[in-house]
């Protein structure tokens, strides 16, 4: 695996970092860049999106005819690290969850006129999207084949009825991605379709508090009560609702991760840029060998991240699934990012714990990541289920095609 990245990547990377760091993280010490749920507000978001644009960094992850620069996910991965440098960061970019892993299964899997309807609009920037799959119990959480909301079909369309949780983004979404059961077919009983937020036959019940900082449109609560939805709108085709969720939450899983270690990097400068200045019982705290063990453990933990991050756009990229590279990555940078906060805070004492920095706003964002996209046991059944069915070949190496020149494969 050769880890030069390219030079367009390169200049993706740059002129992200000198946005980032000249037009969003100088708005983050301003009370008034924050709306009521610890977010962006959206005028002064839309405002940044206008200057993303005119970059030229606008939804670099679709394809060119989709409306972007057609990065593969070892480039994206390159890219989002410096996007969540800052906290407001992605959204800015038009690469922040959940339209981020939205339009990339929409890219992949709609027809051209699902792509015109439903895609352009959320790529344009001019609507924003949710995907409604998670279930209070006894329906379908990070297992799918337990959902019960039911999609019927009556003639030429599908009638909803159900509920649907914690579906982030649903305050602000016009477009949705939902999937339900149309049969009780164990491997094909669910359907993806697609709907607008001005059709009938639906509400959000309640918008979920949480322990963090919120995405535009929160969490929320969905209740389906006789939603007509056509049958044009089916995505992918009628039982292929379990397809829909691997193609957009395997990506999606890797995309958190790609932002999250940007924001694990982040905890760490501004925990080293106070060690250096700050100083105790004669001694700066960037001297104290307890401080750099701290630092330097961090460091390493978040190039370990980087690295299985980096794999598994790698094996993305190259047509693979990455079921087991994803489900690593997701664990290690979960974890990482929370403990990058924990420790940054403690390097800062009381100026962490407060407002005068992002840590806070950092630590209680990050306590979702180990929960959100599956959590951090479901990964770890899912690594032990290849482990039981490779044994030792779940560590084996992809052989080189054409290796005896000695050629890089890429």
């Amino acid at each position: 695996m050769n880890f030069d990245i390219p030079a367009r990547t390169e200049d993706f990377r740059r002129r992200i970092a000198d946005f980032v760091g000249e037009h969003i993280l100088p708005l983050e010490g301003d009370r008034a860049s924050y709306d009521d749920h610890g977010n962006i507000t959206l005028p002064l978001l839309e405002s940044l999106r206008e200057k993303a644009r005119a970059a030229g960094l606008w939804a670099l992850q679709l394809k060119p005819e989709t409306g972007g620069a057609g990065l593969g996910k070892m480039d994206m991965a390159v890219c989002y690290e410096e996007m969540n440098r800052s906290i407001f960061g992605p959204v800015v970019f038009n690469s922040a969850a959940p339209d981020d892993g939205n339009m990339m299964v929409l890219e992949a899997l709609a027809t051209s006129e699902q792509k015109r309807k439903w895609l352009a609009p959320i790529v344009e920037g001019k609507v924003r999207s949710a995907f409604a799959m998670t279930e209070p119990h006894p329906g379908g959480g990070s297992d799918p084949s337990m959902i019960t909301t039911r999609a019927e079909r009556r003639g030429d369309v599908y009638v909803v009825r159900g509920r649907k949780w914690f579906i982030t983004g649903a305050g602000e979404a016009s477009h949705f991605i939902l999937v339900a059961r149309t049969s009780d077919d164990p491997r094909h009983g669910l359907s993806a379709l697609l709907f607008h937020k001005d059709q009938p036959g639906w509400r959000i019940v309640r918008r979920i508090g949480i322990m963090g900082p919120e995405e535009h449109g929160g969490h929320c609560e969905l209740e389906f009560d006789g939603l007509e939805i056509p049958a044009e709108n089916l995505l992918a085709g009628e039982g292929k609702g379990l397809k829909v969720t691997q193609v957009r939450l395997g990506p999606a899983r890797l995309t958190h991760c790609m932002r999250w270690l940007g924001l694990s990097k982040r905890c760490v400068e501004i925990a080293r840029a106070y060690a250096a200045e700050r100083k105790g019982f004669g001694q700066r705290l960037a001297d104290r060998e307890s401080i750099q063990l701290m630092l330097g453990d961090l460091a390493m933990r978040i190039e370990i991240g980087r690295l299985l991050v980096m794999k598994a756009a790698w094996e993305l990229d190259r047509g693979g699934f990455a079921r087991k590279e994803v489900s690593m990555a997701k664990v290690q940078v979960a974890n990482v990012l929370h403990d990058a906060a924990d420790v940054a805070i403690q390097i800062n004492g009381a100026r962490g714990y407060s407002t005068d920095t992002p840590l806070e706003w950092i630590y209680r964002y990050a306590r979702q990541a180990r929960l959100v996209d599956g959590a951090d046991e479901v990964h770890k059944m899912v690594l032990n289920r290849f482990l039981a069915e490779e044994g030792s070949d779940f560590w084996r190496w992809n052989i080189m095609s054409g290796a005896a020149d000695g050629g890089h494969h890429e």
